[in-house]
């Protein structure tokens, strides 16, 4: 966990939830809930700082910005929830090709141990 100053309001990043996963881009044959998984879900070491209404970034963003995680609300500890962002990241395209290819990889595998 994040060693906080004050203000500060601890994060937790989650998978997306339909809001953030309608729409997203995955690829023929690849199971749809692959879509939700974002590359720093679980992940507690962050904080964010509320603006003067005591509203926190709609928005955050990581490694340069190929990667958005989108506010959700707060659970039962505090913690501000924000969910990957698909539709928001850069790379996810990137990444959804590459499971994809896994998927593929491991169809053909299957495959030739089943003859």
């Amino acid at each position: 966990m994040a060693t906080l100053l004050r203000g500060e309001v601890p994060v937790i990043l989650q998978p997306a939830g339909y809001a953030q996963y309608k729409g997203a881009y995955c690829p023929p044959g690849v199971a749809f809930a692959e879509v939700r998984r974002g590359p720093l879900d679980g992940h507690s070491d962050w904080a964010v700082r509320p603006d003067a209404d005591g509203e926190v970034p709609r928005v955050m963003s990581f490694d340069g910005g190929r990667f958005a995680y989108e506010y959700d609300g707060r659970d039962k500890k505090g913690r501000a929830v924000y969910r990957y962002a698909p539709n928001l990241s850069p790379a996810h395209r990137g990444i959804m090709d590459g499971v994809a290819e896994v998927y593929a990889q491991h169809a053909a595998k299957q495959a030739g141990e089943s003859r």
